[in-house]
């Protein structure tokens, strides 16, 4: 809020207040439950090992990002190179940023756009809500952009694409529903080239990891990509729910194995305490985070950015 001279005026936050805000679960979930445990004990032991263990693994950091910061803390204890359990606290923020940077690479650039980015993930993600959201960044940044609609199995879906263009004044290329998808995306690739537009964005069908005759369909349609605009698509983002912790993980690693998942975008991170997935994501398959969802509003999309994430996480009040 400013005080101005005609009164109060609502302040928009920044990037910094919009990512502490949106991880605050997380934070109460996991730092604050470290804090809990570590506070007014001097030595550690056994019993202090193990309620870190629990709160590690229950804030979805994953079993063996847990056992890797365990085993971290007991050879420094063995050294004796860390003896007060204050400074485990500083110990679990250095693995745990530690992980994200070497997992962390810049977007794909091309020579010659257009740059395709194809977005997948099961249905209820967001995964159209975070194409417009993207969209109007991208925008906002000075680039050209044309959005594809080859989700043609959900009736609202191509709809709700058009309403994100007609908001971003974004094209959209469209079939009817039920079209391929493959043919949908034809279209818009040849499109994309005649137009020298920089961004092409795939919007696809929400699928569960386990119906293999939809994921064969992607690696249809990431065939017919390459065949039109050589190494496209240039980046294929896995949109996941944050509310659905290590079931995310499962995920991403079937949708890895079909569509060759660059990066990965997880919404509705201001919803849960369960934000810990993003270390176990980037840990166990060597993904980057691309980007964060946290809100409703189109500026809510953020990027992903490892030292302010465990910056914002492990900030003293």
């Amino acid at each position: 809020m400013i005080q101005t001279l005609f009164g109060s005026v609502e302040q928009e936050p920044t990037l910094l207040e919009k990512l502490q805000s949106g991880i605050q679960k997380t934070r109460d979930g996991l730092v604050s439950r470290i804090e809990d445990v570590i506070s007014g004990k001097k030595t550690i032991d056994a019993d202090l090992l193990e309620e870190l263990e629990y709160t590690l693994i229950s804030a979805d950091i994953g079993v063996n990002t847990t056992q890797e910061i365990l085993d971290r803390i007991r050879e420094r204890v063995d050294r004796k190179l860390v003896g007060d359990s204050d400074e485990l606290r500083g110990l679990i923020r250095e693995y745990l940023l530690e992980v994200l940077v070497a997992n962390d690479r810049p977007l794909a650039t091309v020579d010659a756009p257009p740059a395709v980015v194809m977005l997948v993930g099961v249905n209820g993600a967001g995964k159209t809500t975070t194409i417009g959201k993207l969209c109007a960044h991208l925008r906002a940044d000075g680039h050209s952009v044309l959005l594809c609609a080859a989700d043609t199995f959900r009736a609202a879906a191509i709809e709700q694409l058009e309403v994100w263009g007609e908001r971003t004044g974004t094209q959209v290329i469209r079939q009817n529903t039920g079209a391929d998808p493959s043919a949908v995306m034809f279209d818009a690739l040849q499109a994309a080239k005649s137009r020298n537009v920089d961004y092409l964005i795939i919007d696809t069908a929400g699928r569960l990891q386990t119906k293999t005759n939809l994921m064969v369909e992607l690696e249809k349609m990431r065939r017919t990509a390459s065949r039109i605009i050589p190494d496209a698509p240039h980046e294929v983002l896995l949109v996941l729910d944050a509310t659905t912790g290590q079931n995310g993980l499962e995920q991403a690693r079937k949708f890895t194995e079909s569509a060759g998942v660059t990066g990965i975008v997880l919404t509705k991170l201001d919803g849960t305490a369960k934000g810990g997935v993003v270390v176990a994501i980037t840990r166990e398959l060597g993904l980057p985070i691309r980007y964060i969802g946290v809100g409703e509003k189109v500026d809510d999309l953020l990027r992903f950015d490892p030292e302010k994430f465990i910056d914002s996480l492990f900030a003293t009040k």
